[in-house]
């Protein structure tokens, strides 16, 4: 690849490739923006910041998984690294997913050298010599196969058709190359994962609401049919309401003005059980209502208060929400005054929530936080024996990727 009157190497190439992960692109493009304000941009300089944005535009293809939509849009970037007369790339059957440059004819040959490369994990490497071709003008002379890797696991094959001899020097580079892609495949696959574990998350939380709160619901309701049919119809109003936005299919996420309508749905059918026994503060500042959150992160921790804090005391207590506008955050707090508990038998119970089924909603609460915004995003827990209990969750106002 030439630019301007440099000659960089597919090799040279590699190498700022694997710089990715020390110079990071962000970096790297506002010291190209300062230098070339400065006009102290060398040839060099350039060549590495092409060859950067070559990879940068790669990148996002390949982290949606292997396939042949990724792989067809992946590989022109890829070439352009390597100056290859051909590049391909096939899953881990062999099969083609993706062409790019002259040469189609050898497809036989990626794909049977793919399978020894599948088979043994090993990189191979075919000469002029062994190569035949009957197509005349054909300028292939050597083709080199790497595995694609990810979690200890070929998923995959790059294939490089290369116009010279296919020495050491293309065979390094082509799996340099592989490397940076299987990186990026491996991100793909952890997203995925996390999006699953997201989702199997969420079904157990709604798994949870069904069999702690329908059926009171519903006895309550009908308790207030002969007594209060007016009233029976608006709670169960309410409670189709609850239902529809607990088990709506839409996204991971959603805003805090959406999860505030619903837990007041929620008071409200708990208030028509337990009476003035139940209330609820809400301070809730204006300016954080569109901040977007996990899916069901406030209502369990509300529940958690009324069926572990209120239902306990006697004269019942209050529930009271913040949610306060902290610069680049929303700090979220859900506060009782009911009996509290031990903190010591808290993280057991936690512990053992999988098993037995308390608290769970405030562990996957927990997780589903620091899965989407870190592990210091994680449910803080203040409580003792008498004492009530409060939980602080943080939540960034804009996090990349994350949306309602």
């Amino acid at each position: 690849m030439s630019v301007g009157s440099v000659l960089l190497s597919p090799l040279a190439a590699v190498v700022i490739v694997v710089a990715l992960a020390a110079v990071g692109i962000l970096g790297f493009s506002i010291w190209w923006r300062r230098t070339k304000r400065n006009n102290v941009v060398s040839p060099l300089e350039r060549a590495t910041f092409s060859t950067l944005h070559t990879v940068a535009l790669a990148a996002p293809v390949l982290r949606e998984g292997l396939s042949s939509h990724s792989a067809s849009q992946a590989l022109p970037y890829l070439r352009q690294l390597l100056e290859t007369t051909a590049l391909a790339m096939t899953d881990n059957r062999s099969t083609v997913l993706a062409w790019n440059g002259e040469a189609d004819q050898h497809q036989p040959d990626v794909q049977a050298l793919a399978d020894k490369v599948i088979s043994t994990g090993r990189q191979e490497l075919r000469s002029h010599t062994a190569i035949r071709c009957n197509r005349p003008g054909c300028v292939v002379r050597g083709i080199v196969v790497v595995p694609l890797e990810s979690d200890g696991n070929i998923i995959g094959t790059l294939a490089a058709l290369t116009g010279t001899t296919a020495g050491p020097p293309v065979l390094r580079a082509t799996a340099e190359v592989a490397r940076y892609v299987s990186s990026q495949l491996e991100l793909a696959e952890l997203d995925d994962s996390r999006d699953r574990l997201n989702r199997a998350e969420v079904r157990a939380l709604r798994a949870q609401i069904s069999p702690h709160f329908v059926y009171n619901a519903l006895t309550t309701i009908a308790s207030f049919i002969r007594t209060d049919p007016t009233r029976a119809r608006e709670l169960l109003i309410e409670f189709a309401d609850f239902t529809r936005y607990s088990f709506r299919s839409a996204g991971e996420y959603t805003t805090l003005s959406d999860e505030l309508n619903n837990i007041e749905r929620y008071i409200r059918l708990e208030k028509a059980r337990f009476g003035n026994r139940l209330n609820i503060k809400l301070q809730i500042d204006s300016e954080v209502l569109n901040v977007v959150l996990p899916f069901l992160a406030l209502q369990p921790l509300v529940e958690n208060a009324v069926r572990h804090g209120l239902s306990g005391k006697p004269n019942g207590g209050t529930i009271t929400i913040r949610a306060e506008n902290a610069g680049t955050e929303c700090v979220i707090v859900v506060e009782d005054d009911g009996v509290g508990m031990d903190p010591a038998r808290l993280n057991e119970d936690l512990d053992d929530a999988h098993l037995s089924g308390a608290h769970v909603g405030l562990g996957n609460v927990d997780d589903r936080m620091r899965s989407a915004f870190g592990d210091n995003f994680g449910l803080v827990v203040d409580t003792a024996l008498g004492a009530g209990m409060k939980i602080t969750l943080r939540v960034p106002k804009f996090r990349a990727g994350i949306r309602a």
